[in-house]
């Protein structure tokens, strides 16, 4: 979906197509008044998305209810506009600064302390998305890398299987990266809620120790970052199996925007010679 479309649903909601566009990846983030509008691809093309977005919706209900700071939606479900998914969300204030490790350990404590809520919440399938990435893709990347995650892909999701966690399982934010956090004049707030999930505590903890090896942070922030939450996930024999599924899972994600973005491209060679050359920090870039 590019930024035409999404305008398009945007108008097509009753909303200003003028609104200002936040991010365009996944979903199309708009911002218009006291709104953020969060635009989803065709449910007609991906089913889940719909249940995806009811999912995320109910999930902020219920943090909110737990006492969980964390954003707010606007409406008690999604609509569905022309066969897209479309949310709409309060505007947090503007932040009063970066959030940082310690702010996101704080708030992954909380939710990892929550019991499971009252309706389902899916497995933290990190592999899930593989196919249709890899789909979207196309002719734009190379079948011999693609065939490479799709070996990567079974390879891990069979491990995965195997896993004994250290830690007590239940709900988990899925996608736990300060970007994902939110620090306005009251404190830290749990953003993004759509990958929420009910499976392993390690899989919140394994997103900032890839981060660590793969994207810049650095040693003293991830130091931040286990000390605020108590414990090191890298001690965990399970550690490199989850770790290696979202790498994977990351890769077929960049490869969904290579038909339309020659940055992706790149990236996307880039991180698939590292797994190939079996080079755990080989560092990774945004596009």
């Amino acid at each position: 979906m590019d930024e035409a479309r999404a305008r398009e649903i945007l108008a097509a909601t009753g909303l200003p197509d003028t609104a200002e566009l936040l991010s365009l990846g996944e979903n199309a983030v708009f911002g218009t008044g006291e709104l953020i509008v969060k635009v989803g691809r065709s449910a007609e093309d991906h089913p889940e998305l719909l249940e995806r977005a009811r999912r995320e919706v109910a999930v902020a209900s219920w943090l909110v209810e737990c006492g969980i700071p964390a954003v707010r939606a606007a409406e008690p479900r999604p609509r569905s506009v022309d066969g897209h998914p479309v949310t709409l969300w309060h505007r947090l204030p503007a932040a009063v600064r970066t959030a940082g490790p310690g702010d996101l350990a704080s708030l992954l404590r909380l939710v990892h302390a929550l019991p499971a809520p009252s309706f389902s919440l899916p497995r933290r399938d990190l592999l899930d998305g593989v196919e249709r990435w890899l789909r979207i893709a196309g002719d734009a990347i190379d079948p011999a890398d693609a065939g490479y995650l799709r070996e990567r892909r079974d390879g891990f999701a069979e491990a995965a299987a195997t896993l004994t966690p250290q830690l007590p399982p239940g709900p988990i934010h899925g996608d736990a990266l300060p970007r994902n956090v939110h620090v306005g004049p009251d404190g830290p707030v749990l953003v993004d809620l759509e990958t929420f999930s009910t499976d392993f505590r390690e899989h919140d903890l394994v997103v900032m120790a890839l981060s660590r090896d793969r994207y810049g942070l650095s040693a003293e922030a991830y130091g931040t970052f286990t000390e605020a939450y108590g414990w090191d996930v890298r001690d965990w024999p399970g550690c490199p199996v989850l770790r290696g599924a979202r790498e994977t899972a990351s890769c077929a994600w960049v490869a969904q925007h290579a038909p339309t973005n020659p940055k992706a491209l790149v990236e996307f060679r880039r991180r698939v010679a590292s797994l190939r050359d079996n080079d755990p920090e080989v560092r990774w870039y945004p596009f």
